[in-house]
């Protein structure tokens, strides 16, 4: 009870802080953000491929502290979404709340990295110039890439935690197993621990077979992509409907002319950012053998996995995530009830929704 009272007037705090004036606004922690491109040498993929370099670009908040043999005690890894990059949870509705004072990555005391996954942002990717000759990666070798950068970019030997969301919260569930020990504390957001099929693979297909069927495509070979408009449009269609929360936007849009007019103003906003074809086709299917289940119960770390059941992409009950998070020794799972307040699979980065959980989850493994 006095824990519980404790963690309310926590989150109370934290949110009080968030109040216009009284907090580290965006403003302020974004001027701090530092930039990094890390080469990594030789660098050897699952496929057998290997390419001389790679580079991968990271942004970091707040400033490394060291014990007394000098290893960083404070370094936290904050892992985007698929398509994303380093900027993506630095973000006003991320950040404001996560990096101020007093806040649970407050960047006065912990040392938060935010890296582009290889194939997306500033890292190595098939636009730079290799096109459909980039091997085609998939998600163990971009956690070999984040442990390289981490160890031979940053000299890290230990995470205190990792914070993913949806394609970095698929990835965490791949980081236990492959570098057990390596990291303190999980915080998966929006994501499942099952091979990627059923209705997920077939979101990520009917993107994939949209820029390869667009007549532009030119088998990997076209010089802009935003000539591919049958591909943006359908990228930008199904980006709406998987990241959309139906009570939300039926609250948003409660007629039909209303409903048109969000559809217009949503798909003109995606496409105006019109994605890179190779890049997004080598971003959705990185998932293709993904399957961490056998494994869960090696990673021994304190989990916090968090789902809500507004989510598109993995809805209440699929998978049955609550028996997946007991095979794990030190695991809990929490899902987030549905509501206007959610925002269906963009509710991982809204941390007003989960705040009490987080604050709860790093009480008991300080």
């Amino acid at each position: 009870m006095i824990a519980a009272a404790i963690r309310s007037l926590a989150l109370m705090l934290v949110l009080a802080l968030a109040l216009p004036g009284q907090a580290l606004r965006a403003e302020d922690w974004r001027a701090q953000a530092k930039e990094h491109s890390i080469a990594l040498k030789d660098f050897r993929f699952g496929t057998g491929e290997t390419l001389p370099e790679i580079t991968m670009h990271a942004l970091t908040l707040g400033t490394p502290r060291r014990n007394a043999a000098g290893e960083i005690v404070n370094a936290v890894m904050l892992l985007h979404g698929t398509g994303g990059d380093a900027t993506s949870l630095l973000q006003p509705h991320f950040g404001d709340l996560m990096f101020a004072r007093g806040a649970p990555l407050d960047i006065t005391r912990m040392f938060v990295i935010s890296p582009s996954s290889l194939g997306h942002g500033k890292s190595s990717k098939p636009s730079d110039g290799l096109r459909l000759a980039f091997p085609r990666y998939d998600y163990d070798d971009m956690v070999r890439a984040q442990h390289r950068m981490l160890t031979e970019g940053f000299g890290i030997a230990r995470l205190d935690m990792i914070i993913g969301t949806s394609m970095g919260c698929m990835q965490s569930f791949v980081w236990g197993p492959m570098y057990p020990g390596f990291v303190r504390r999980y915080v998966p957001l929006a994501c499942n621990a099952i091979p990627i099929a059923g209705r997920n693979r077939m979101f990520r297909q009917i993107v994939i077979d949209g820029f390869r069927n667009d007549p532009a495509y030119a088998g990997g070979n076209y010089a802009d992509p935003a000539a591919l408009k049958q591909g943006q449009e359908t990228f930008a269609n199904m980006s709406l409907i998987a990241g959309s929360n139906p009570y939300r936007m039926q609250a948003e849009a409660p007629t039909l002319e209303a409903a048109q007019s969000l559809l217009a103003a949503s798909k003109a906003r995606l496409l105006a950012r019109a994605a890179d074809p190779n890049d997004t086709i080598y971003q959705y299917d990185a998932s293709r053998n993904y399957n961490p289940a056998p494994r869960l119960g090696e990673i021994t770390a304190p989990v916090l996995w968090i789902n809500s059941a507004d989510d598109f992409i993995n809805p209440e009950g699929l998978g049955e995530p609550e028996a997946l998070a007991k095979r794990m020794p030190n695991a809990r799972f929490v899902l987030i009830p549905a509501s206007a307040e959610t925002f269906g699979h963009g509710s991982h980065s809204r941390p007003q929704l989960w705040m009490e959980h987080l604050l709860r989850f790093m009480e008991e493994h300080p």
